[in-house]
């Protein structure tokens, strides 16, 4: 886990403002639902994608 705090702090820095702090607000709503114990609702990102692939693709008749 040390190493990804270590890789996170870099990439703080390493970012534009802007993304750093959708980062950090993102991270912070993950440690809010973790203390609830609600991860499990958090939609994956690629289960998100595979729909929107699927709706992407052309009907097939």
């Amino acid at each position: 886990m040390d190493a990804l705090i270590e890789e996170l702090d870099a990439k703080l820095r390493q970012w534009k403002p802007d993304v750093a702090e959708q980062v950090r607000q993102c991270v912070a709503e993950i440690i809010e639902m973790a203390d609830r114990d609600v991860l499990d609702i958090l939609r994956s990102r690629a289960v998100e994608q595979e729909v929107l692939d699927l709706l992407d693709e052309p009907e097939t008749r």
